[in-house]
């Protein structure tokens, strides 16, 4: 999905945003920022974390935007949460998923100011993209909520759907070795499922199900697979380290999808 495929109302969408938190700057210099983000968000190297993909957390954010305090920023940060990504194999090990939300929020904060908005209102996108990057909004917080939910919320769709999903996210890593890709993901998706609740926002409780429904059939494919990985490496008589171990090495740094939940 390239750029002249986004939804005609989806640059229209985000001058609306930049102006209702206050921008100052003229509706064609905010549409050509925008403009420039739906290029990021359209790199070839992007299979899940593109365009679409921004398009449903938008959607997403709509469904809850009842739950949130400020609604224009929330939508904001949605734009900006996976602006800057790489999903080069250094920069997926080092970062969550190949998106980058420190840089992603610094770019948030630079642009915004430089459309003319305060700031203090910069700063709350800046912080809410920041926040994405444990999945681990603060209850108190419901913008925060609010975005992680939205982020998070592919997990929750139907099995077809989620099976496409892993399908992208896999093409995104098809340069990091499939026995420490499944390691990777069984990380995280025990990670996941050791949590009381997925979501946060109210309005969200009703995606919990299906997506552990999900998260659960994954894990048993997971590891299904790496056990017949484990065994044909036993067969072949190569190193007797285990590809958990491999994938996560010894200082517990991240993986190329310990954190590569949709974001």
């Amino acid at each position: 999905m390239g750029v002249h495929d986004a939804p005609q109302w989806l640059l229209s969408a985000f001058v609306r945003s930049v102006q209702a938190v206050g921008g100052t700057a003229d509706a064609d210099e905010i549409r050509r920022t925008g403009e420039a983000l739906l290029a990021r968000w359209t790199a070839p190297e992007r299979h899940f974390h593109n365009l679409r993909h921004l398009v449903d957390v938008i959607a997403r954010v709509d469904e809850l935007t009842e739950e949130t305090y400020d609604p224009e920023v929330v939508r904001l940060a949605a734009w900006y949460h996976g602006a800057i990504f790489d999903s080069a194999e250094r920069a997926a090990y080092a970062n969550r998923g190949g998106e980058d939300e420190v840089a992603s929020a610094r770019l948030a904060y630079d642009e915004l100011t430089a459309l003319g908005v305060s700031a203090e209102k910069a700063q709350r996108v800046h912080d809410l993209v920041v926040r994405l990057a444990r999945h681990n909004p603060d209850p108190a917080d419901p913008d925060s909520a609010v975005l992680c939910d939205a982020d998070l919320a592919m997990l929750a769709t139907e099995p077809q759907k989620y099976r496409a999903y892993l399908e992208d996210l896999r093409a995104e890593y098809a340069h990091v070795p499939v026995d420490k890709f499944l390691a990777a993901r069984e990380h995280i998706l025990r990670k996941l499922l050791g949590r009381p609740r997925l979501f946060v926002s109210p309005l969200s409780e009703r995606w919990e199900e299906p997506a552990r429904q999900n998260l659960t059939a994954e894990l048993a494919r997971v590891e299904k697979e790496l056990a017949k990985l484990a065994a044909a490496s036993t067969e072949n008589g190569t190193s007797g380290a285990t590809v958990a171990d491999d994938a996560a090495g010894a200082s517990g740094s991240p993986t190329p999808s310990t954190t590569s939940t949709p974001a």
